[in-house]
């Protein structure tokens, strides 16, 4: 892929969350037809409606690239191009009209994403990266902070949907890591936690059982920003392990300690 070809699918990318984000906000605090996927797992019309729009438009301009999504999984055919997407991102959130919610668009080239968008459609703001050319918000370069003391670190997470029925959950994690903070927010959005950590304002995140469309997006803008994404021992992280841990860098080794026991 070349820097002309990226940027372009870059601008694509951005516009195609903006307005992604814009179909949400229309219909937020609203009443919605919700069913669900599990006891906590809903999906609305909202979804679906984002969702629909953003695959239109990718298969009408790149009919030929695959495209990977949470609520119509895998659609096109097999191509190096694969569009990792959560067309919304923090349902449950959203279905309480509770302001924290977003849109992820991610594109893999060859197997390594190459660019993402992230979009707050409450707060306007967009959170975008290219590989190798830093990341963003909105205009603005962003960085990961460079806090080095856990005990003065703000950390996000959150909880799986099995929370009521899995054996292993992340109940014990988090009561391990309130000890050792300052504080623990859980906003409800895995993509917007990972890019608030790559904007600095956060300092470490962590979670279990999340999926490729989670953090697909989110990765890339981190890494970009600076900031160490890993599995909870530090081996290198996939969008589709099961397992996540992220930070400044500055924090890593002091989060994997207390994930550890």
């Amino acid at each position: 892929m070349t820097d002309r070809e990226a940027e372009r699918l870059m601008v694509f990318t951005e516009k195609l969350a903006v307005n992604a984000g814009a179909i949400l906000k229309k219909s937020f605090n609203r009443r919605h037809d919700i069913r669900y996927k599990g006891r906590i797992d809903p999906v609305t019309e909202a979804d679906l409606k984002s969702e629909k729009f953003i695959t239109d438009n990718i298969l009408n301009n790149y009919p030929e690239h695959e495209i990977l999504t949470e609520e119509g999984s895998a659609v096109g055919q097999k191509s190096p191009y694969r569009w990792v997407i959560d067309p919304l991102d923090g349902t449950v959130n959203y279905a309480h009209a509770f302001p924290v919610y977003c849109v992820s668009i991610a594109l893999e080239y060859k197997g390594e994403i190459v660019l993402g968008a992230v979009y707050d459609p409450q707060l306007e703001e967009l959170f975008r990266a290219r590989k190798g050319a830093g990341a963003y918000l909105n205009r603005k370069k962003i960085h990961v902070s460079g806090e080095r003391v856990l005990k003065r670190a703000l950390l996000a997470t959150g909880f799986a949907y099995d929370i009521g029925t899995a054996r292993r959950n992340n109940l014990g994690l988090f009561a391990r890591m309130a000890k050792k903070a300052e504080g623990i927010r859980r906003l409800g959005s895995a993509a917007l936690d990972l890019c608030w950590l790559a904007a600095g304002r956060l300092d470490g995140f962590w979670e279990l059982k999340l999926h490729p469309w989670d953090t697909a997006a989110a990765k890339l803008i981190v890494e970009e920003a600076g900031g160490k994404i890993t599995r909870f021992n530090g081996e290198k992280y996939s969008i589709f392990e099961k397992e996540i841990l992220a930070s400044n860098g500055k924090l890593h080794p002091a989060l994997k300690k207390v994930l550890r026991g």
